[in-house]
């Protein structure tokens, strides 16, 4: 990755804070060697204070971009406050993912030991396409075979963790694979298997204008990738689930 050379000469405090925060928060990123792609989280960079900031720094560039398209929103009351509006959007809603940490799970030990294939979905999912930064709408379901050693966590949380990682500007095929790393370490089962299936509105609004293609994509890892029975039958249940 391209690297500027001001980030890698060393700041003192009093130089950081002289600053704007996403110059601050990119100084921290390259002097730890972290990657920074559009789906990465950088949460861990990110002082506080740090977010409003950079909602201000937003507005302002997308005020000059709107500026660019020459809108008049000084006069055109639906637009006065567009720049705000997407600033917020942007930061704390669909791209929220990449600037809050992991949200709260709780995990429970399996004490009942089971075993038993479970299937969470659909969870519907809102992302963006990295391309372009329009929407992607979808929904995923996830099947889990747990083990005796397996942590145990409530439905809801299956939800959360999908919406901390789609709200970001990605692909679906890395998002789904992003989603399939977090439940593996977190639950630790014999089995994952997760399907997405997504409307991509960089093909509805742009390009070939096509507003009935989706797509759909899996992972399936340890059970789910060996036994083909399983794989059946979570692909059989998962066809229920979607009338």
């Amino acid at each position: 990755m391209p690297v500027d050379p001001d980030t890698t000469i060393f700041r003192s405090e009093e130089q950081l804070a002289a600053m704007s925060a996403s110059q601050r928060i990119r100084y921290r990123l390259v002097a730890a060697d972290c990657r920074y792609h559009a789906n990465d989280n950088i949460s861990a960079y990110m002082q506080e204070g740090e977010l409003d900031e950079l909602r201000a720094e937003v507005q302002d560039k997308m005020q000059q971009v709107l500026e660019a398209l020459v809108i008049d929103t000084d006069s055109d009351h639906n637009t006065r406050e567009t720049a705000q509006r997407v600033a917020k959007m942007f930061l704390t809603e669909v791209f929220g993912g990449r600037y809050t940490p992991m949200p709260s799970v709780t995990e429970f030990p399996n004490i009942s030991r089971l075993n038993e294939l479970m299937i969470v979905g659909p969870v519907t999912v809102r992302s963006a396409c990295s391309h372009h930064l329009c929407p992607i709408m979808g929904r995923v379901w996830i099947g889990v075979l747990p083990n005796e050693h397996s942590n145990l966590i409530g439905l809801s949380k299956y939800s959360r963790i999908c919406e901390w990682i789609m709200s970001r500007p990605q692909i679906q095929e890395e998002a789904v694979t992003m989603l399939a790393n977090e439940l593996q370490d977190r639950v630790k089962p014999d089995g994952l298997a997760i399907v997405m299936e997504a409307d991509h509105f960089c093909m509805h609004w742009r390009g070939v204008k096509d507003t009935s293609a989706k797509m759909v994509n899996s992972v399936m890892r340890g059970a789910f990738l060996k036994d083909p029975n399983l794989r059946r039958e979570f692909l059989s249940l998962l066809d229920q689930t979607k009338s």
